[in-house]
């Protein structure tokens, strides 16, 4: 075993788990699961069949990861955030065919307590603030707050509010890394 499995965690036969990825207590990966390398899984995560997590992933404890959840490389899931994946859900009615995918894209922070609706897609490096309630699309680089969630400003990948109106034509440096970022037409670009 090329990873490390805590005792009390089950991981069904048949997940793929990637080199170097931590899987904690009572932490269960389904048998259908694709788990990148270097990923951190958290106590009492669940990953479900029809789930892909990207090389380098933190799931804080008790996140379950639900079918049709797609996280890309280096996606941050904060404490007790959440994933759906039926839009109306009943308890009395199947939905298992009516799953919708929820993609969340390269280096996104998920803040604790947050919840994903399904169906979105997340982009680049946005940021959701904890608590937040997420039931659209998420620009790359947004940072996002509140219920439901609205866009309050632009995030660097270092993970620092960049100094920039949410909409509009503007520049902005980020003083940590020194990468200059273009915000044009409601839309933000690293351009080096």
């Amino acid at each position: 075993m090329s990873y490390y499995k805590h005792d009390s965690a089950i991981v069904d036969e048949g997940a793929q788990i990637g080199e170097g990825s931590r899987v904690w207590h009572f932490a269960h990966v389904c048998a259908g699961a694709i788990i990148g390398k270097g990923v951190s899984l958290g106590q009492n995560v669940f990953v479900g069949n029809k789930v892909k997590i990207g090389d380098k992933c933190k799931i804080q404890n008790n996140v379950s990861v639900y079918d049709n959840v797609f996280l890309e490389e280096g996606v941050f899931c904060g404490p007790s955030m959440v994933f759906t994946n039926v839009y109306n859900p009943r308890s009395l009615i199947e939905r298992k065919d009516q799953y919708l995918d929820t993609i969340v894209k390269k280096g996104a922070t998920l803040g604790a307590n947050c919840t994903i609706v399904c169906g979105v897609t997340i982009g680049e490096f946005a940021f959701v603030g904890a608590g937040a309630v997420i039931n659209k699309d998420v620009p790359a680089y947004a940072l996002m707050v509140g219920v439901p969630a609205k866009q309050i400003g632009w995030m660097s990948e270092f993970g620092e509010k960049l100094p920039l109106p949410v909409t509009g034509h503007a520049e902005a440096i980020c003083e940590h890394t020194g990468s200059r970022y273009l915000l044009d037409n409601n839309k933000l670009t690293k351009v080096s």
